[in-house]
């Protein structure tokens, strides 16, 4: 429940369109919902603007479909992140509106399209086609929470005259999401042709000595552009709440 919800609702009791009790069975699970293997945080859409989000990783179909049904009975919008597509057919059969992004692993559930509500537009980037899944995982995230988002995939380095063609996309993005394997050196060459602030994500792409993302991880922490923040190994989903939080403000 997000605080036009909240306010509508305290409308129609005002107005006498809904009875107290009625109002009252509604926010009863406002704090959090207790389902025995999980405890729901329907509070959040208040306090942060956007439905907690569910991990799917390391639970099971029935656990995120008994997680989803009830979150969304208050919510809009809720999004579930790194779904397999077994689990993600089990929970597809019992919520029929759930739609699963296979590159990106991510159901997503919407009642209706989310308003555009951030002030600028977030510019996705990868360095390579094998960097996609984690910057689909951004671009999903970022859409979800109400972002107008741009996407240029495939410039990384190893072929700079490429990343140069998409010169006025960068500099035009509020935030810009750069998503990197191998050594991690595309962030730092986007962060130094703009001003707004760059979301560095390391990605487990790569052989022998890149071991696993941490050394484009390292790479980025290091990077001599002063704009450049960084997130965990293939964290695309946190990459896009962070740039959706800094389009918000």
């Amino acid at each position: 429940m997000n605080m036009d919800t909240l306010l509508e609702l305290l409308k129609r009791v005002s107005n006498g369109e809904i009875p107290v009790d009625k109002a009252a069975d509604r926010l009863k699970h406002l704090a959090y919902e207790d389902i025995d293997f999980a405890h729901i945080d329907h509070h959040r859409s208040l306090r942060k603007g956007f439905p907690e989000v569910i991990f799917g990783e390391g639970k099971t179909a029935e656990q995120i479909q008994g997680i989803l049904s009830r979150m969304t009975a208050h919510e809009n919008t809720v999004l579930v992140t790194r779904v397999d597509p077994d689990k993600a057919a089990a929970i597809s059969r019992k919520q029929p509106d759930a739609v699963y992004h296979a590159d990106a692993r991510i159901i997503l559930v919407e009642k209706q399209p989310s308003d555009i509500t951030g002030k600028g537009t977030i510019l996705i980037v990868s360095a390579g086609t094998s960097d996609i899944p984690i910057a689909r995982e951004a671009m999903l995230t970022a859409r979800a929470m109400g972002n107008q988002v741009q996407s240029v995939f495939d410039i990384g380095v190893a072929g700079i005259h490429r990343l140069m063609g998409h010169r006025e996309l960068i500099e035009e993005a509020t935030v810009l999401i750069v998503v990197a394997g191998m050594e991690g050196a595309l962030p730092s060459v986007v962060a130094g042709m703009t001003a707004s602030p760059v979301i560095a994500v390391p990605t487990s792409i790569g052989y022998g000595v890149s071991l696993g993302g941490l050394t484009a991880l390292f790479g980025m922490l290091s990077s001599c552009s002063s704009n450049v923040a960084v997130v965990n190994i293939d964290n695309g989903f946190g990459a896009g709440y962070m740039a959706s939080a800094i389009n918000h403000t």
